[in-house]
């Protein structure tokens, strides 16, 4: 497969590729051109461009292209679903999800555009200003470079590439080299949608190649998705040229129960808000708070229902945990429980590596003071279950954290509930349900190290347009 570059499908300059591998087999699925700064500095040559082209089709016009594109992509949808889970890992259930969800995020912010009005700050609203008419309106960006980890492809391209394009903005879409290929193709179906050479590219870019795009001063907006080690690097290069940067980071989000809190029902949330995607979720519940009254329940609980659980071929149409993206990332996740365990942990469920399966795991006693209580983050199906005595106690050890994505807490008690909500920091704090939601239309990300700014229909098309105001001086 090759990359889209200028509207064509092209091969890097340099003529060398790399191979995509199925994760759960080890096999080749594809080669795909592995770019260079140069064929960067030509996509950016293009996106200036095509930019420009794009920027003066209506906003209803852009809308009926990516509806077209939204049509490409039904027809499509078993190819685009049975490629993500070879690439990815997912079982093929949850592929298929997240190809449906590409027709929900594109209308949300298709039909958001529509309805994306300016404001007028009237004459006479402070001294002064009794003769005088302010236009608030927005304009395009420009260039956007778009950065997508290999977690939620597809959910991503819908969060950057929608906003990016229905504001009239040039994307670069810069996936990642483990799973480039739905993205890829997504792309490749855009153009044929009919948006304009450069407005929509790309590249498959290693990782020190994609800075290329980010120190190019004609790049004026880097949205970037990924851990907060990935994401600092590009946020110090942005910084010489002042670029934009909008960055969704790690997090290590605490799941609070408290003594009146439902376990069954905070069991059924564990299977949903830890073991989706084999765990390899940013927001995902990644610390267990339990109060100590409950926390033996819990894990007994908890070992029971993640037993019913099918591990295997993601392929397979009953299976509901499937591998992780790489052998690479499941034996870091083995690494990260055995130094649980030697910080004091026990496992009485899991705990072990095959290639890049890591098996359910379920760890209790963990210390307050062990890592992974606190900032590490694993990026799998592990559970790590750490008392409390106190809602205060509980809190603190929450916020410890230099991480703030998401959070959660249950609880029978109302006041509890918005009182615990409140004092959390971190993005969003969801009352009896696991920290995993994220829907399109909320402002989504993080306090502290999980990020700068958010993504969602709420708040996107701010992060990708500028404000002008136009005054009509002396026009009454």
């Amino acid at each position: 497969m090759k990359m889209i570059i200028g509207g064509k499908w092209v091969d890097s300059e340099s003529g060398q590729t790399f191979d995509v591998t199925d994760p759960a087999t080890g096999k080749v699925i594809e080669s795909v051109p592995k770019a260079t700064e140069k064929d960067v500095k030509s996509a950016v040559d293009a996106a200036v461009e095509g930019q420009k082209v794009w920027a003066q089709y209506p906003v209803w016009k852009r809308a009926e292209v990516l509806y077209h594109f939204l049509d490409l992509v039904e027809e499509n949808k078993k190819e685009l679903a049975d490629t993500l889970c070879a690439e990815n890992g997912k079982p093929i259930t949850e592929a298929r999800a997240e190809i449906h969800n590409i027709h929900i995020g594109f209308k949300g912010f298709i039909e958001h555009a529509k309805h994306y009005y300016g404001t007028i700050i009237p004459q006479g609203t402070e001294e002064g200003q009794d003769k005088n008419l302010q236009l608030v309106t927005r304009e395009p960006i420009g260039v956007i470079a778009c950065v997508i980890p290999f977690n939620f492809p597809c959910d991503l391209f819908d969060q950057k590439v929608a906003p990016a394009l229905m504001m009239g903005n040039a994307a670069i879409v810069l996936p990642s080299s483990d799973n480039p290929l739905t993205l890829m193709k997504l792309t490749g179906l855009l153009v044929k949608a009919g948006v304009p050479d450069g407005a929509i590219q790309c590249l498959t870019a290693p990782g020190a190649v994609k800075e290329a795009a980010v120190t190019d001063p004609r790049v004026h907006l880097v949205t970037l998705t990924g851990s907060t080690a990935v994401g600092i690097r590009p946020a110090q290069l942005a910084a010489g040229n002042l670029t934009h940067t909008a960055l969704e980071l790690s997090g290590n989000d605490a799941f609070i129960v408290l003594e009146d809190g439902d376990v069954d029902l905070a069991v059924e949330e564990l299977v949903w808000g830890r073991m989706y995607n084999t765990g390899q979720v940013c927001c995902a519940s990644k610390r267990f708070l339990i109060h100590n009254s409950l926390k033996q329940e819990f894990a007994e609980k908890a070992v029971a229902r993640i037993k019913q659980l099918k591990v295997g071929d993601p392929k397979d149409e009953s299976t509901q945990i499937g591998c992780l993206i790489s052998e690479k990332a499941a034996r870091k996740v083995e690494a990260q429980v055995a130094k649980t365990v030697e910080q004091g942990g026990k496992i009485i469920l899991g705990g072990h590596r095959n290639g890049a399966f890591y098996e359910p795991t379920v760890i209790v006693d963990v210390p307050k003071t062990a890592d992974v209580a606190v900032d590490m983050e694993i990026f799998g199906p592990v559970v790590p279950i750490i008392g409390f005595d106190t809602e205060e106690e509980a809190i603190e050890i929450a916020n410890k954290s230099v991480f703030g994505l998401s959070s959660c807490v249950f609880t029978r008690n109302q006041k509890a509930a918005f009182r615990v909500a409140s004092k959390m920091e971190a993005g969003g704090a969801v009352i009896n349900g696991a920290s995993f939601f994220r829907a399109f239309e909320q402002p989504f990300g993080g306090y502290k190290n999980s990020g700068i700014g958010t993504e969602g229909v709420y708040s996107t098309f701010n992060e990708m347009t500028r404000c002008k105001t136009i005054i009509l001086k002396n026009i009454f």
